[in-house]
């Protein structure tokens, strides 16, 4: 156990509370003093430790150091709580003398804005402190003052402009106009007095929000705050498989299907969906659109000109029909299902699905349709090999499917999208003629 521990143990078994409200007050509240070592001349010191409870806030540990040798001084704060769910922004419209006597408690990973003269103190570059606003730009007027006579003696224009800005922010301790004082900590732990708590304070704005990845791997909390993301939320689906139990369609043994979302560019959302059976080794997989039906149909016709064609992201859409006309060959909707693959995987998959044609095998085969099922195939084959030069028509009245544009953002010339109007019949497929989604209520009412 720490040592602060033990105290906290000892004050709990006596019943005596160890934060004690901070408070002018209270002629009980003494720090505590512990002999250590001066980081300065190395002689003897004295750390002092005041343990107190910041009203309307939490508990912190307040240190100061001093050494009668050297007459070197330090003092910071730190939270005597942990690091809490969210960050804090307090932003003060500081418009009175009055305004400057708040206090500030400001840890060592706060930053500090002054958006008029767009000035700021950036996080962990300075220790923890408990004073007041005014002391906050002294001790920032400090900081520039320090190092100003070196400066002057190697660089005048740097330090000119250095003594023009100390300068305004010496003025800004006087009010003479309003200005915004913003106290930014991803800890959650620094705070800016309410002097009307528990009342609210028009000139205070208190926002509470969830810490960046770079704001969490900053304080440690990386991990921490990766699994306090919610579930549920769209980034986290995009990065996350899920998974569920199903039935393996060939044998019926239980297996599990993997869906992921994804984000296909220049394009839109899909959800892939990938089903493996351990019992019988049969694999599936399926790609249903993220989005709603387009409100055109799309046609999309690429030339094949070169074997890299062989590579373009395809998604067919279950409601896709493929033509290649040089092949007079036609795949209606609904074969083959969905599918996110290439252009080489949807071509190899159509000659699967010809192969397997049961009419074309066995004794339900003639020579001459066997004949012509080879010489379809190896054509195919030679525009798989990218020997043979044709044309790819994918046309989808849902508007769903995709080709990739290699050249992307630019115009493909090998490539063209058309949009076009649906027929009746396209949208009797779809099942949106007799779809409604408006007016439905007032029919509904009118028929009870």
């Amino acid at each position: 156990m720490s040592a602060l521990g033990a105290v906290e143990a000892a004050a709990a078994a006596g019943g005596v509370s160890l934060f004690r409200p901070l408070g002018a007050e209270d002629g009980e509240q003494r720090p505590a003093e512990i002999e250590s070592l001066c980081m300065n001349c190395f002689r003897t010191g004295v750390t002092r430790l005041l343990l107190a409870r910041i009203p309307f806030f939490r508990e912190v540990i307040v240190s100061s150091f001093a050494c009668d040798t050297c007459a070197w001084s330090n003092a910071e704060i730190q939270s005597a709580g942990r690091i809490q769910e969210q960050g804090v922004r307090y932003v003060l419209a500081v418009a009175s003398r009055q305004d400057m006597n708040r206090e500030v408690v400001k840890t060592d990973c706060a930053t500090v804005r002054i958006p008029e003269l767009d000035f700021e103190i950036p996080a962990f570059s300075q220790k923890g402190v408990l004073t007041t606003i005014e002391g906050i730009i002294d001790r920032a007027v400090a900081g520039l003052e320090q190092d100003q006579p070196v400066r002057r003696a190697t660089d005048e224009e740097v330090a000119r402009k250095i003594d023009e800005f100390i300068g305004k922010l010496k003025q800004l301790k006087e009010v003479h106009s309003p200005f915004t004082f913003v106290l930014d900590d991803p800890s959650g732990n620094s705070f800016v007095e309410n002097p009307q708590a528990p009342r609210k304070d028009d000139a205070l704005v208190v926002t509470h929000y969830r810490r960046t990845p770079e704001q969490a791997a900053a304080l440690g909390l990386e991990g921490e705050e990766l699994d306090e993301r919610p579930a549920d939320s769209a980034e986290d689906l995009r990065n996350e498989v899920l998974q569920f139990n199903t039935n393996c369609p060939e044998c019926n043994a239980p297996a599990s299907t993997n869906m992921k979302l994804v984000q296909i560019p220049h394009f839109k959302e899909v959800i892939i969906m990938a089903t493996n059976c351990d019992s019988c080794g049969h694999r599936t997989n399926e790609v249903k659109s993220g989005g709603a039906i387009e409100p055109q149909g799309t046609r999309i016709t690429l030339q094949i000109t070169d074997p890299s064609d062989m590579t373009r992201d395809v998604l067919k859409s279950e409601t896709c029909s493929v033509e290649i006309p040089e092949l007079e060959f036609e795949l209606g909707m609904g074969a083959l299902g969905g599918k996110f693959t290439t252009l080489e995987g949807l071509l190899k998959d159509i000659r699967e699905l010809v192969e397997r044609n049961p009419f074309t095998l066995g004794d339900s085969s003639t020579p001459s349709k066997t004949e012509k099922l080879q010489e379809f195939i190896g054509k195919l084959q030679e525009i798989i090999e990218g020997k043979t030069k044709a044309h790819i028509i994918m046309d989808d009245p849902a508007g769903n499917s995709y080709l990739q544009n290699t050249y992307a953002p630019e115009e493909d010339p090998e490539l063209r999208v058309e949009r076009y109007e649906r027929t009746f019949e396209q949208n009797e497929d779809l099942g949106l003629n007799d779809m409604r989604t408006e007016g439905y209520e007032a029919d509904g009412a009118a028929g009870r």
